[in-house]
């Protein structure tokens, strides 16, 4: 337990916490004494004030302390902290938190964790547990939906010109030819991100729902894809940072 009331002997002995302050981090380097903290039972830190530049806000703290019924005063540490208005890095980020939309480049792979929200099952021709029951018939509105699809219940449906013609836009930017799709791992055919379109043009296209991928909310060839590719890569564990290793021996 941190004793309340630093000990006497280690609070008057500021010269020698001075003095190994000045030889760990240069004379020129520590300045003014800012004060004695009691760290325990004859354990206390000195704390100067640290003149090195771009270390605004910091002090050095030098920790002494001494045995049970002795007077000689043996120095534990020296260290460089940071006070209240210390200048800090920021507080470090996993990198999957920093990306954002636009981010990604050609050649670039984006993991995609195992319990993504934005993904779920799909099928993959296991046999469906309901197969040899009994299927109801579709009722008026599901065959009316399945009419409506294929041109019927319309004036006027695209003709095969206007078929080729939308085909043609669609593939000059997201297309198997484009830089993001040569550098891609895999199509959007197998990617868990692409939405499905209705019409005949479903055989070639499809909507882009990966929020990080340039083509986000745009219709793509089934043969486009990106480094978002659901499949393309495991989601690595985020690494915590390694504590910051301070040089503070240097005196120059």
């Amino acid at each position: 337990m941190r004793s309340r009331t630093p000990d006497r002997l280690c609070a008057e002995a500021v010269d020698v916490a001075l003095a190994m302050t000045q030889e760990a981090a240069g004379p020129n380097s520590v300045g003014a004494h800012l004060g004695v903290v009691a760290e325990g039972d004859r354990v206390v830190t000195h704390h100067f004030a640290c003149e090195q530049p771009g270390y605004r806000g910091w002090h050095w703290a030098t920790t002494l302390t001494r045995a049970s019924r002795s007077k000689q005063i043996t120095v534990d540490e020296t260290v460089l902290l940071p006070g209240d208005d210390a200048v800090l890095a920021p507080a470090w980020v996993p990198w999957s938190e920093r990306l954002r939309p636009g981010d990604m480049g050609p050649g670039d792979l984006l993991p995609t964790e195992a319990d993504d929200f934005r993904l779920e099952p799909g099928w993959t021709g296991e046999p469906d547990p309901s197969e040899g029951e009994e299927v109801p018939l579709p009722s008026v509105a599901e065959i009316g939906s399945v009419a409506y699809e294929i041109g019927m219940g319309r004036r006027r449906v695209l003709s095969r010109e206007g078929l080729h013609a939308a085909a043609d836009r669609w593939e000059e930017e997201f297309g198997p030819k484009s830089p993001m799709a040569i550098a891609a791992p895999a199509p959007c055919l197998s990617c868990g991100f692409l939405l499905p379109i209705t019409g005949s043009l479903r055989q070639a296209f499809g909507v882009c729902a990966n929020e990080f991928s340039p083509a986000d909310g745009r219709v793509v060839s089934l043969g486009y894809g990106c480094g978002g590719h659901s499949e393309a890569a495991v989601m690595p564990p985020a690494v915590e940072p390694s504590p910051m290793v301070l040089d503070d021996l240097d005196e120059g």
